[in-house]
């Protein structure tokens, strides 16, 4: 049973995967897993051993790529002493922050949170404005990472759709 239109079982995954990477750059939708998600569509539409083998390679880049990104951006900003705590919480008014300025929200009311409870808690702007920096840079390199994963899905993808 195919769910796409004849002569689309390209066309349409590409699209999906490029909104994806699209989406990884301009935060309004959750890019990584839409690339994964056509390239689902991809391999169920193609079918066969080797459209599921590059599926199951790209699965293996997304999950690697969604645990990097948040271990490696989450270590940095805890040795430059920001708690856990802090960063749960920077995250809820991230996601209030979501609502309230569209596209780029998160991001502010990310690093806006960790400046604002970094203060509170130390009570010197130098340090927590020192950590605020830290938390633009884990918000670049986790965007960089899924940007990565994004593209090496992307480039797995077509190798696939020319190995079938």
């Amino acid at each position: 049973m195919n769910l796409l239109p004849e002569g689309t079982s390209v066309w349409v995954p590409a699209i999906l995967i490029f909104v994806g990477i699209v989406g990884i750059v301009i935060p309004v939708i959750p890019g990584l897993l839409l690339a994964v998600l056509g390239v689902l569509l991809w391999a169920y539409e193609t079918g066969g051993t080797t459209a599921w083998t590059f599926f199951g390679v790209c699965l293996a880049i997304y999950l690697a790529g969604v645990v990097i990104q948040f271990l490696i951006p989450g270590k940095s900003l805890r040795e430059q002493g920001v708690k856990t705590s802090t960063l749960l919480l920077a995250v809820v008014l991230g996601i209030i922050g979501m609502f309230i300025i569209p596209i780029v929200g998160f991001i502010i009311g990310f690093v806006l949170g960790i400046y604002l409870i970094e203060h509170g808690r130390t009570r010197d702007r130098a340090q927590a404005w020192a950590r605020t920096k830290s938390a633009l840079v884990a918000v670049v390199t986790s965007m960089g990472i899924e940007l990565c994963a994004g593209v090496l899905i992307a480039v797995t993808w077509v190798i696939g759709v020319l190995a079938t």
